[in-house]
């Protein structure tokens, strides 16, 4: 009976552990299934992917991965130089909740309707740019679009090139009369408000004649000036929009027509350069240097396009070869993307093509000149050394 009893409870025992043991499988499988189900419906800027990974992994600099690898091995990690890096800590933190402290718009970012219009990340910044002070493309309301151009004022000297360093130069290399660079312009009728009488609202900057065109007009001349064959292409866009009833937000549509026209008609062309103004106001557009204003430039790089990487790579030579002339006039590659911006810009067509803003609603038009005058400078040298390297024959050497 004894023997009996014993055997009666050790099978009992024995089934419940093994009931326990299913309950736990099932159960965990139904916590792997409800935590696959939840990071797969969550929406692809919180999902865990590579790209997440790698940018995580940014934060981290090859001195602290090293450092921290070595943190095992106490003789080691003695030897290791003191650095500033940041604290783990924080590293940890940032990676977790995505709130980064040198960024104030990661605290708000995901709360704020409408404020993942600033989703821009700044690739490489110029001397005090930050995400306070970044370009801002404002929309015009349909009443400036549509009303009739507003009285001029301050206009007389507008067409003049002025001064000993606009004179016309013959280039020693040219491009045999070969256009290579394409200047356009998405928003043709973005304008300045010291031209505009009775304007003083940025979102109403707008004229059909007196607009960012010009500034094309005058870089298209001085390339022309050092031997590089550039055109700048002043297709109104708003009357092409209006023509196929589209909408102002669909401008980079309408651009890329022109574009993909001219590449069509110009097999020779290379380069592609989108010119813009800034809707931010004069203290953060424009520079004093040598006692001269010039309108600062920033880089804006498309990151929704397969040629981001290479774009971002020519904006950031011509960046770093501006810095080096003329130390505080770039304000550095801006990197867009995201469903409340257009994240190509066209640049898809080619991996020689990015956007620029130059100026913004205050400047002048003397001061963007100027600063036309020093980027075809800098983008004359950086063409001719690639074209030396490449071997393309792309110029033509020669005096004249």
């Amino acid at each position: 009976m004894k023997s009996g009893r014993h055997s009666s409870h050790f099978f009992i025992l024995n089934l419940t552990s093994v009931i326990r043991l299913i309950s736990i499988i099932i159960l965990s499988l139904v916590l792997v299934v409800i935590l696959i189900g939840t990071l797969t419906s969550l929406k692809p800027g919180y999902r865990v992917s590579s790209s997440a990974v790698n940018e995580a992994a940014k934060h981290l600099s090859s001195k602290t991965l090293y450092k921290y690898l070595l943190s095992d091995s106490q003789l080691l990690v003695h030897h290791f130089p003191d650095t500033d890096e940041r604290p783990v800590g924080n590293l940890v933190f940032e990676m977790l909740t995505n709130i980064r402290f040198e960024d104030p718009r990661s605290f708000l970012g995901r709360e704020l309707p409408g404020f993942e219009i600033f989703d821009s990340k700044i690739l490489v910044a110029g001397d005090g740019a930050d995400y306070t002070n970044m370009p801002i493309e404002s929309v015009p309301p349909d009443s400036a679009l549509q009303a009739k151009d507003p009285a001029t004022q301050n206009t007389e000297k507008i067409e003049e090139k002025g001064g000993p360093d606009d004179a016309k130069r013959r280039p020693g290399r040219t491009t045999g009369g070969k256009k290579r660079v394409l200047i356009y312009f998405t928003h043709t009728h973005e304008s300045y408000l010291p031209y505009l009488k009775g304007v003083t609202n940025p979102d109403l900057a707008q004229h059909s004649k007196i607009n960012v065109t010009k500034v094309g007009e005058r870089l298209a001349e001085d390339l022309e000036d050092k031997g590089i064959g550039a055109e700048a292409n002043t297709t109104d866009v708003l009357k092409l929009l209006e023509k196929n009833h589209m909408q102002y937000y669909q401008s980079y549509q309408g651009s890329r027509t022109v574009v993909e026209s001219a590449m069509r008609n110009d097999r020779d062309l290379q380069y592609f350069i989108d010119i813009h103004r800034d809707s931010r106001r004069k203290k953060d557009t424009t520079v004093i240097i040598n006692g001269k204003s010039y309108a600062k430039i920033a880089f804006v790089i498309g990151g929704e396009n397969p040629n981001w990487e290479k774009n971002a790579k020519l904006a950031e030579d011509l960046h770093n070869l501006i810095k080096k002339k003329y130390k505080n006039l770039s304000r550095g590659v801006i990197l867009k993307k995201g469903t409340s911006t257009n994240g190509k810009f066209n640049q898809d067509l080619s991996g020689n093509a990015f956007l620029i803003e130059v100026g913004g609603v205050d400047n002048t038009f003397e001061e963007m000149y100027r600063t036309m005058d020093v980027f075809a400078d800098v983008f004359a040298g950086y063409y001719w050394q690639a074209d030396s390297v490449n071997g393309a024959g792309s110029g033509q050497s020669g005096n004249r």
